[in-house]
């Protein structure tokens, strides 16, 4: 027997799509979720007894009041018709006033009024015209709107119309608004702990991740684990994770003073026995093999080393640029600067200006003119430098980055160098949390931006 293949993901798809619909119109943050995990039972339960309520209970007691009601007014009629005499008739009228609450009026033959628009969700009209139909089988009129706290009804006889008045709380639950009342107040006082209650679970998860979007930045953190027992855990866990990163950073800067410490020594041994040595072609080339030596230990030892101990702190990013701006003059560069106002921020100073000044020497070194910017973006920092030189091609500018990559084509980055200026730029703003990309410049060369979040 052949297998029908279903097109099960054709059938799927529009779930799918109702799926993909709904989680995009889900509120992000985990305050608004939990609240809604709460409140979405809770509206679903009252709705429910609501509705089992009026449905059931409120229907029933109404239609057994109407009937009653009802069952009064034929009962008088029914008197009336066997007697046929005028003083029984108003003792009747007397006695139902008395003793059922109708007020009873005979009014003149005649036709009944022009039915009115029944009330949609009146369940008053409808439990009241069941039972007249039912019970007194008789021309009738209603009138349920007219008056708050009155009903009138009235009924045509052989002999006239029967008049009758009673309070409506005699054929309709009138008391449903309190249990609406207790329904509505008890929600809102069980909605008013529930958000206290998750305001005070969710504050410390976003105490976490502040520490965490601190620590990212290299900013000093007070950070104590509090909440419920799985957040605790985690920010534990976090602790555990920043202590182990500081004692990796700590040990590996005290392995590479160290081995900086005995490199350097060996270099002085080498100058000091070059300098002792007759004057000749090869030891001139020694020589800068040695101040190459030292330029690429110096550089591998920076980019290693990462500034890492230095202190986030409050820095005017005006006066920033305008050391930057200094030192491209000082080097024969004509340089300018552009800045919105006089924005602070806190930053690691020295790490960051060590980072721009990077880049500013890689723009100098192939470019005339320099740019500098800086533009405060919401919760980003952006530092733009243009220069005018060749620029380098798009499908090189990743590879520039990377630790000891020269290009020898269209620009040569970090010529005379180790390669490594662009790395350490981009190793410092990641530290930061941030990122250095590399784009075409309005100014025909190329464009370093540096993106700080602050």
């Amino acid at each position: 027997m052949a297998k029908i293949a279903l097109p099960i993901n054709g059938f799927l798809k529009p779930y799918r799509r109702l799926a993909d619909w709904l989680a995009s119109r889900m509120p992000k943050a985990l305050f608004t979720r939990a609240l809604i995990i709460i409140i979405a039972p809770m509206v679903l339960l009252q709705s429910v007894v609501a509705y089992v309520f009026m449905e059931r209970h409120w229907q029933l007691v109404t239609r057994r009041l109407s009937a009653a009601v009802v069952r009064d007014i034929g009962s008088v009629i029914d008197v009336m018709e066997l007697s046929k005499q005028h003083q029984l008739a108003n003792d009747v009228i007397k006695i139902a006033g008395e003793r059922m609450g109708l007020d009873i009026e005979i009014l003149p033959a005649g036709p009944l009024p022009t039915a009115g628009v029944r009330p949609f969700f009146s369940i008053l009209d409808s439990a009241l015209s069941d039972e007249i139909d039912n019970i007194i089988k008789r021309p009738y009129w209603i009138d349920t709107v007219g008056s708050s706290d009155l009903i009138e009804i009235r009924v045509q006889l052989d002999w006239g119309i029967l008049r009758v008045l009673t309070q409506r709380s005699q054929a309709y639950a009138s008391n449903t608004h309190i249990f609406i009342l207790w329904m509505v107040g008890t929600s809102l006082v069980l909605l008013l702990v529930a958000i206290l209650f998750l305001r005070n679970q969710i504050k410390p998860v976003l105490q976490l991740a502040e520490a965490a979007e601190s620590f990212g930045k290299g900013r000093e953190i007070d950070y104590r684990p509090r909440g419920a027992k799985e957040v605790r855990q985690a920010g534990m866990a976090f602790l555990e994770m920043k202590r182990r990163i500081e004692r990796a950073l700590e040990q590996r800067t005290t392995m590479l003073n160290g081995v900086s410490h005995d490199l350097r020594t060996i270099l002085t041994r080498f100058r000091l026995s070059l300098e002792m040595t007759e004057e000749s072609p090869e030891l001139e080339a020694l020589k800068k093999d040695v101040d190459e030596m030292s330029r690429m230990l110096e550089g591998y030892l920076a980019f290693a080393r990462g500034d890492v101990a230095e202190p986030a702190e409050p820095v005017s990013v005006r006066a920033l640029l305008a050391e930057l701006k200094a030192d491209g003059e000082r080097q024969g560069h004509p340089t300018t600067i552009d800045v919105s106002g006089d924005p602070v921020v806190i930053i690691r100073r020295d790490a960051i200006k060590r980072c721009l000044v990077n880049l500013v020497n890689n723009a100098v070194r192939h470019g005339d003119k320099i740019a500098l910017s800086a533009v405060l973006d919401g919760r980003w920092l952006l530092f733009h430098i243009d220069d005018d030189g060749p620029g380098i091609p798009a499908s090189r500018r990743e590879d520039v980055f990377k630790p000891f990559v020269r290009l020898d084509e269209a620009r040569n980055v970090d010529e005379g160098g180790s390669g490594l200026g662009l790395s350490i730029a981009r190793d410092i703003v990641r530290t930061h949390g941030g990122d250095v990309v590399l784009v075409d410049s309005p100014m025909g060369g190329l464009r370093a931006t540096v993106r700080i979040p602050v």
